[in-house]
């Protein structure tokens, strides 16, 4: 699987951005899709996954309640919705793909999401 984020860039606080993440191959509907992030000078964070159908969703506590993740097999891409954004967070937002229990083994290329106060 072949993942290419976009949508990310530069937003008010309290503003919201959409990211897409379009996945190539034909398993990609099998996957988990996740979401993470990385601010500068600190760890990746895990945002959140959706299970292969759709159907389940996790989120982290710092964005439970602002970020929804959808998925569209059909057009073999998975979203990040962000709404009440706030600086913290700011970070390059990362897609990536997994078989059930397994670990991420697939990465994209990350995009920028820059909060301004």
């Amino acid at each position: 699987v072949q993942l290419q984020a976009s949508g990310g860039g530069l937003v008010q606080a309290g503003g919201s951005l959409r990211l897409s993440c379009a996945a190539s191959g034909r398993t990609f509907s099998t996957h988990y899709m996740g979401w993470f992030r990385q601010a500068p000078g600190k760890e990746r964070e895990f945002v959140g996954h959706i299970n292969w159908s759709g159907g389940v969703t996790y989120y982290a506590d710092s964005v439970k309640g602002r970020f929804t993740i959808s998925r569209d097999n059909a057009k073999n891409t998975v979203y990040l919705q962000m709404n009440s954004l706030k600086p913290e967070d700011t970070a390059v937002y990362y897609c990536a793909a997994k078989f059930p229990g397994a670990a991420y083994d697939f990465w994209g290329q990350g995009t920028q999401v820059t909060v301004s106060s």
